[in-house]
């Protein structure tokens, strides 16, 4: 089911390095009125900057919480902390404090508020379970608009909503408060969130390291520089800098958007920009590419955004190289080297990639992975099944995408030496670091005993159907994507070739300007 983003409703903020001295009397319950967003009480509500995304609940969660509100059911109490600036900070309770406003606001993260945290941009998606999510509310308790007008107007909204707008009179939220300073408040909060819903590990990383520099380029590039600005600290050349960089990014990974069951060729590297494997995704693309280790040692809070930035543009820079339009592109088109047979993104695949493409430049061997391109997407395609062996045999993404790497890497060393792809596989596991290799693919659609196609048959099918007669590059015959298309002059310009049709081919933008120069 898919999760509403209702992380706009509620500001974030850092927390503030003094004692709280604000230890007078704190009201113990908040009502209807207090979670207008012009209350005294929800203008000073902040989620410290390092609370994960409100994105959680799906509509009936929501839905529900907001019935059981209004109803009077006993709901959990919010807690809370006070700054010494007066900021009210959500220790536990942001996902039930942005229900109640997104209902209060009519906006399930497409509405005014939310359009506003985004800069005016807000994936479709998002606003395809808003709208959802708006209409399932309207129909099961009836919008807040309603309640409003049943006050004077009773006779002109239906009865069950006439019942619950006089109930908002009496019914409350109990709040409890976190005392101590801005330690103590985090301790708290941690502590809080860890017992009831337990923080995924990436996110959990973000939140700890949350002022480092390749914590920061990754929010910056899930969201594509947009939404609660992380770098906000730093000065706003560098913020635009931060911003820009991530953005470029973000539509180099996941251009054009994905769907559920592929039906086009024309799909991102990246897979589904707003999935649970994402942000890891992103996190572990930026460690790689910046040489940084999974647990951060070495890594220093950035001060400046100098530091980001540079994390950015080492990105970026790879980037380039696996996908688009600048002459350093491979074109690796994603069907053949990011996603497995049946559709599905591989993150382990992705980052082996990365590294792989990274070695290959560091060991001067780019042109030789451009010769044998043909057999090394060949091999890919048609053995899909040992890069599910690697992956098993490490059991999981960041132990196992550096030995897959190896693997890539000599596979080309041996298709240099003209082997053919079945000699190249069998000498590289008759090695001690691949002998674990089995090479009789189980064949599992027999076991299968549904008459229809699931999504994942649907997008094997037409990927086997339509990639055989997708565009091949005329100089390596690696397969093109709609990404990376560069228009070559078969007789160069210079040798006094001219701009006909007939002297035009496809190719990769490196190959064009990089292997054939």
């Amino acid at each position: 089911m898919a999760k509403i983003n209702l992380d706009a409703l509620i500001s974030r903020e850092d927390f503030e390095v003094e004692d709280n001295i604000n230890s007078g009397t704190k009201k113990d319950r908040i009502a209807i009125e207090d979670i207008k967003a012009d209350s005294f009480f929800f203008t000073n509500i902040r989620k410290p900057d390092f609370q994960r995304e409100t994105n959680e609940w799906d509509k009936y969660k929501v839905c529900e919480f907001i019935k059981s509100f209004i109803e009077g059911d006993l709901i959990p109490a919010i807690i809370l902390w006070r700054s010494t600036g007066g900021y009210l900070f959500v220790i536990d309770g942001s996902h039930r404090l942005s229900a109640l406003s997104a209902w209060v606001n009519d906006d399930y993260g497409d509405g005014k508020i939310s359009k506003l945290f985004y800069d005016g941009v807000i994936p479709d998606e998002q606003i395809k379970v808003a709208e959802e999510t708006r209409k399932l509310i309207n129909k099961t308790i009836g919008s807040y608009e309603d309640s409003r007008l049943a006050l004077t107007h009773p006779d002109k909204v239906k009865l069950e909503v006439a019942k619950y707008a006089k109930n908002l009179a009496a019914v409350a939220i109990q709040l409890q408060w976190v005392e101590g300073d801005a330690s103590k408040a985090e301790s708290s909060f941690f502590k809080i969130n860890q017992q009831a819903a337990p923080i995924d590990k990436t996110e959990l990383k973000l939140l700890e390291s949350r002022k480092k520099p390749n914590s920061i380029a990754a929010r910056a590039i899930i969201r594509s520089g947009r939404g609660h600005k992380y770098w906000s600290s730093f000065s706003d050349e560098i913020q635009n800098q931060i911003q820009r960089i991530a953005k470029e990014i973000n539509e180099i990974l996941f251009e054009p958007k994905l769907h559920n069951t592929i039906k086009t060729l024309d799909i991102p590297m990246g897979g589904k920009l707003y999935s649970p494997q994402t942000l890891p995704l992103i996190l572990d693309f930026v460690n790689i590419v910046n040489n940084i280790d999974f647990n951060n040692k070495g890594v220093n809070n950035d001060t400046t955004g100098e530091a980001t930035i540079q994390f950015l543009k080492n990105v970026k820079k790879i980037a380039y190289k696996l996908n688009g339009n600048h002459p350093s592109s491979l074109g690796l088109h994603p069907i053949v080297y990011f996603y497995s047979k049946e559709g599905r993104h591989r993150t382990v695949s992705f980052l082996a990639i990365v590294d792989f493409v990274m070695e290959l430049n560091k060991r001067n061997k780019v042109n030789d992975f451009i010769e044998v391109r043909e057999k090394f997407e060949d091999f890919l395609l048609n053995n899909d099944y040992l890069i599910q062996q690697i992956y098993v045999k490490y059991r999981s993404v960041q132990k196992s995408y550096k030995y897959l790497s190896i693997f890539f890497l000599e596979m080309i060393n041996n298709l240099k030496l003209e082997k053919t792809i079945n000699d190249a596989i069998h000498y590289i596991i008759s090695q001690n670091d691949f002998n674990y290799l089995n090479l009789r693919q189980i064949n599992q659609e027999n076991n299968s005993s549904a008459k229809d196609f699931d999504a994942n048959k649907k997008s094997e099918i037409y990927i086997r159907s339509t990639l055989p007669n997708a565009p091949k590059c005329h100089i390596c015959r690696g397969f093109i994507h709609r990404n990376s298309i560069s228009i070559d002059h078969i007789q160069r310009k210079e040798d006094g070739g001219l701009a006909t049709i007939d002297n035009g081919q496809l190719t990769h933008p490196y190959c064009n300007t990089g292997y054939k120069n």
